[in-house]
């Protein structure tokens, strides 16, 4: 019997979330916002299980949805992210006047929503899959990107 091909699949996402850069010495410092787009590519073998509705599937793609959607898209899409080192009294101002503020324990630049994102989602996947790629675009020419081989467990 051959060894079972390792497939990956990827589902994307988009969300709408603004960010300020705590000390930057450029315009992000300041109250702005993005339209992302975040791709998620998992990877494992095929479901051989003739009695599994989910015959051939790597992960039904409802499934990655899911995970993705609780874990990032339904908390930061509109919702303003802040380092929580930011002055205290704009973050209890932002919070008294608006809904959606999420406090970061880091500089909520696309390279470190990537490392968070990546720990969210690993904790959900099914065992026999792994996460291997995540893309982040903050804008048409500018994004991150996470690997799996960079980043072992």
């Amino acid at each position: 019997m051959s060894k079972q091909s390792i497939i990956r699949i990827t589902k994307e996402f988009k969300f709408e979330s603004a960010h300020a850069l705590k000390d930057y010495d450029g315009l992000c410092r300041n109250i702005h916002g993005h339209s992302y787009e975040l791709k998620v590519t998992v990877a494992g073998t095929a479901i051989k299980d003739e009695t599994s509705p989910k015959l051939g599937m790597v992960m039904d793609f409802g499934d990655l949805k899911k995970i993705v959607r609780e874990e990032i898209v339904s908390q930061f899409d509109h919702s303003v992210v802040l380092y929580k080192k930011m002055p205290e009294s704009l973050i209890k101002e932002l919070k008294h006047q608006f809904e959606r503020i999420i406090i970061t324990d880091y500089n909520p630049t696309s390279e470190e929503m990537l490392v968070d994102f990546a720990a969210r989602i690993r904790t959900r996947l099914p065992k026999n899959l792994e996460l291997k790629y995540m893309l982040l675009r903050e804008t048409v020419t500018s994004y991150a990107e996470w690997f799996a081989e960079d980043n072992p467990e």
